[in-house]
């Protein structure tokens, strides 16, 4: 099936022009993410930043569901995928 247009291999939408931006509060998609990934209910998926993520970043839903599996509960762990998937995975600090 083929790709929606401006949705980018790591499925998250990616406008096409330089002319348009998503503006993403990182500390409270944060909190609100960390509220679904520590919530037993199945009714979190219910949550209205999950229906967006449906909509605008599909592939970071399956990661959450893991996390959810996983049973992440510190904040910290949170924050650093939200990061990684807004500005991608730095690579690591060179010691000289």
């Amino acid at each position: 099936m083929p790709r929606p247009p401006g949705l980018g291999n790591d499925g998250v939408l990616r406008p096409a022009s330089p002319f348009f931006r998503l503006l993403v509060d990182e500390d409270g998609l944060t909190d609100a993410l960390l509220q679904f990934v520590t919530n037993p209910r199945a009714t979190r998926n219910d949550l209205p930043v999950i229906q967006d993520l449906h909509d605008l970043a599909p592939g970071m839903v399956p990661v959450l569901e893991a996390m959810v599996l996983d049973g992440v509960e510190d904040r910290g762990d949170v924050a650093a995928y939200v990061h990684a998937s807004l500005f991608g995975v730095a690579p690591p600090e060179r010691e000289d």
